[in-house]
Order: structure tokens, then C-alpha cells, then sequence
């Protein structure tokens, strides 16, 4: 049975909220929710929540039945404020996120998900981050971690991910598209079944760089780097001018979409799919989801929350790690 462990995040936000709503219903998998539980138990309070809460103990059977949750313990250094982030909590949220993919690693875990980080009280408490993708790749040993959001059968991944659009184009090259492919198509191999994946790449200029003539880094380094990807065995094509390959006739048959740059592909994918869109690190060693938005900080505490996308991440980490079971023992 999949053993899977999601993060609260920071406590200042939503996280408590969601991992209280997640509790609400009937599992057939086990899940452990890692935070303080003082800090869950206030929040249950305030949103008139009758979840109970359970030591969680590594080894011992967990709760899958609605209205309980095990709690795997780690304190906040002051006792967090619904809205308001305290940088003294701050190593907290990362304690969680170590926790999480310790237990992965060994095994404890079959997946872990996390619920929303506040990056800004993270650097604020002298603490380089910029973001979980990142995070968790530098922890695990990852070499090159790729961001994808999933909605329904939509998948964008990202070439980059938290970089100012200036510095987008000098980031990108032949070596960099190539690796980015082929973690995306292993990935839809071995995490999703899918035999043979179909990705979709964008150019990075409008009408992808229109021969030249609107910027060069599609017959520079796109064009080239599919050239190479599809000499190894990946079936990538494109580039495509990004305003027009989201028009549904154009992503039939298509797997996954290639975006350059963060805010190129994913209001697409968040006007399809927000509140039920799932953030996947591929590249990792361990299933990683995530909510595909924030912490919220005025929602917290107020039961107004959308737990949507938690629901869904929980729900495709579940799937991904069933996927890897069936897959490792050969049914």
C-alpha cells in the first residue's frame, strides 16, 4: 500500500487548511501529514473542523479513514499567526520538505506532496531558495529537475522556471533542450505508461521568431536541440509559435508541451485548470506533486480556501506511485 507524505508548508498560510481538508476523505492509500500539530489542531479550531489527529510512528499501520489524519511532528519555533509569516519559523518549512524526502528515499514513502511555501520569509531568514523544484533537486542529487503542471490530460513542462524573462534567452541552449527532453520523455515513459510520448515544443519569440526576422533563438539553438532529440529516440517537434499550439486542435495527440519560460506556458495551463492543476517535479528520484498556487496568507484560517489542487495532487501522487509498483514488479 502507497504511504504518502504531504507537507504543510508554511503555517502562516493555507497549508494547515489543506491538510485538514485532506482528511476529509476516505483514502485507499495511507497518508501522513508532516507539520506541528499544535499548529493543526488551532487551525481545526478555527475552521470548526472535526478532524482528529494521530501520532503518526514510522513501521505502525497509519489512518485512511475520513475525519482522521497522522501527524508526523515537527515544531514551529513560535506559534504561528494565520496570515502573518514570522521569519522565526521559517527553517521549519524546510525541515518539513527534508523530512518528506528523507522518507522518500528510504523507502518510508511512496510520494510526497507539498503544500504552499512563502519563498520571499524563506531569503528573508538568510536562507538561499528559490523554490521547491530547486530545493529538492539540490537535496537529492538531481541534476536537472523539470518543473510540469498537469490539468487534466494537459502537461506543460518548463526549459526554465524561476528566472526574470530577461535572463530566459541566455539561459537556453542546445545542451540544456536536449537534457530538459529527455527527463520529460523518461518521464512520460516510466511515470505515466506512455509508450511512446508525442512532446509539443514552443518557439521562444512571438510566431516563433518568424524565420529571424523576430529573434533568432529558434534556428540558433530550438531547432537544432529537437534535431538532436529526435536523433536519440524522442519524438519532440517544433518550435511552434506559443499563441497558436494551445488551440485544442493543435494539442490532439500531443503528451506534453515544452514552454521556454514560466509565464509562457502556465496561464494556459492555470485558465484550463486552476484549483485542480498539480506542479510535478520530474528528474527527481522520488514522485514529488504540489498545488499549482500560493499561500494564500488572507485565506488562511477562514475556511474560504480552494482545496482543489491538493486534492488533485494527492490524488496523482497516489496514481504515480501505484504506476511505479505495478512497474517494478513487473505487472
Amino acid at each position: 500500500m502507497s504511504r504518502i507524505a504531504l507537507t504543510a508548508g508554511d503555517s502562516a498560510g493555507i497549508g494547515p487548511d489543506l491538510c485538514l481538508s485532506a482528511a476529509t476523505q476516505t483514502r485507499d492509500f495511507e497518508l501522513v501529514c508532516i507539520a506541528d500539530r499544535d499548529c493543526l489542531e488551532a487551525r481545526a479550531g478555527l475552521l470548526g473542523s472535526a478532524v482528529r489527529l494521530h501520532e503518526y510512528t514510522a513501521g505502525k499501520p497509519v489512518t485512511r479513514a475520513a475525519g482522521e489524519l497522522s501527524v508526523l511532528h515537527v515544531p514551529l519555533a513560535v506559534t504561528a499567526q494565520p496570515g502573518k509569516l514570522d521569519v522565526r519559523n521559517a527553517a521549519q518549512v524546510l525541515r518539513l520538505i527534508d523530512r518528506a524526502a528523507d522518507g522518500c528515499l528510504s523507502g518510508e514513502f511512496a510520494a510526497m506532496v507539498t503544500a504552499p511555501v512563502q519563498k520571499s520569509i524563506i531569503n528573508e531568514a538568510g536562507i538561499a531558495f528559490t523554490g521547491h523544484t530547486e530545493y529538492l533537486a539540490a537535496r537529492l542529487g538531481a541534476p536537472l529537475p523539470v518543473m510540469m503542471l498537469v490539468a487534466g490530460e494537459l502537461r506543460v513542462a518548463l526549459a526554465t522556471t524561476h528566472l526574470p524573462l530577461r535572463a530566459v534567452s541566455d539561459t537556453l541552449s542546445q545542451a540544456l533542450l536536449l537534457q530538459v527532453l529527455q527527463v520529460l520523455h523518461t518521464s512520460l515513459r516510466e511515470q505515466w505508461n506512455i509508450p511512446a510520448p508525442h512532446i509539443a515544443v514552443c518557439g521562444l519569440n512571438p510566431h516563433a521568431g518568424e524565420g529571424g526576422h523576430l529573434g533568432d533563438e529558434e534556428i540558433r539553438v530550438i531547432s537544432p536541440a529537437l534535431a538532436q532529440a529526435r536523433a536519440a529516440g524522442i519524438d519532440a517537434r517544433g518550435p511552434y509559435p506559443a499563441d497558436t499550439l494551445f488551440v485544442p486542435r493543435n494539442l490532439v495527440g500531443v503528451d506534453a508541451v515544452l514552454a521556454m519560460y514560466h509565464d509562457q506556458g502556465l496561464p494556459v495551463l492555470k485558465h484550463a485548470g486552476f484549483g485542480d492543476a498539480v506542479n510535478v517535479t520530474l528528474g527527481l528520484p522520488v514522485i514529488r506533486t504540489s498545488v499549482d498556487h500560493g499561500t494564500a496568507l488572507p485565506l488562511a484560517g477562514t475556511g474560504k480556501a480552494d482545496t482543489g489542487s491538493l486534492h488533485a495532487a494527492i490524488g496523482l501522487a497516489a496514481r504515480l506511485a501505484a504506476l511505479r509498483t505495478a512497474a517494478t514488479s513487473g505487472h
